[in-house]
């Protein structure tokens, strides 16, 4: 019996050792700023990284432009993901990010969408008969997604025109939010935006995909700031993002890599 209830006890402390030992040593957040139009897919990456690694992700999500400014005036983000490469340029060259860290994650794609089917045609030209009330679009100033919109309508010659029917959102988030609910008829968004209403490859509603030639190239890079330097869970997550789970679900949601 004493023999029995020894080896039963040796077993439970073993097995209780290795479940200890598969476990992170020191299991950390890791604070990271993200871009709006990239909401939806670091969600399904940071679910991955946590169940590899056990570190969290503790996001936020917004425009590029805002987290810049919070950025300089000392938010604690120790990573970002911008929708441009500008941004991370930028605070490598003010010393707040880390430039061997930075690198192009995704390059997105600029998308005019309508919640309504029929809406908006396979060519765009909605944009050039008028017959809407509301444009939306992510602010200029802030969102590199917005930019490209306002390059986009230059392109056409049409952005006079249509400064009256113009709706601005604070980030590409906000911008989808205005045609979702009907607020505007139709805007630009993100492809990867609606990548997850996507049912048998069809879009909701009415969507045309802008020809890239129409802007600037949305490179969107990844960099370590101060708060992150030198920091291996911080490390582990820039290179979780390189790695082939992350770039599966990256392009899922239609960016190129």
């Amino acid at each position: 019996m004493k023999r029995t209830a020894l080896l039963f006890f040796l077993l439970s402390f073993l097995l209780t050792s290795m479940q200890l030992l598969a476990l992170p040593a020191h299991a950390e957040d890791i604070s990271v700023a993200v871009a709006a139009n990239f909401t939806a897919p670091l969600k399904l990456i940071a679910a991955e990284f946590e169940k590899d690694s056990g570190h969290k992700v503790v996001a936020s999500f917004g425009s590029t432009g805002k987290f810049y400014a919070q950025i300089k005036n000392g938010a604690p983000f120790e990573i970002l993901l911008a929708a441009d490469n500008e941004t991370p340029s930028k605070l490598v060259k003010e010393n707040v990010g880390t430039s061997a860290s930075q690198f192009t994650y995704a390059v997105g794609k600029l998308v005019l969408w309508s919640a309504k089917p029929g809406l908006v045609d396979s060519t765009g030209s909605v944009l050039k008969k008028g017959d809407f009330a509301h444009l939306a679009l992510a602010d200029p100033k802030l969102a590199p997604y917005g930019a490209a919109a306002v390059q986009t309508l230059k392109a056409l010659g049409i952005l006079e025109a249509l400064q009256p029917k113009i709706v601005t959102a604070e980030s590409i988030a906000q911008a989808y939010q205005f045609v979702g609910s009907g607020n505007a008829e139709l805007g630009f968004v993100a492809l990867s935006q609606l990548r997850k209403d996507d049912k048998d490859g069809k879009l909701e509603g009415s969507s045309w995909l802008v020809p890239a030639n129409l802007y600037s190239p949305i490179r969107q890079d990844a960099v370590i700031l101060e708060p992150g330097k030198g920091k291996a869970t911080v490390e582990a997550l820039m290179k979780f993002l390189k790695g082939d789970k992350a770039r599966a679900i990256i392009k899922s949601f239609g960016y190129d890599l």
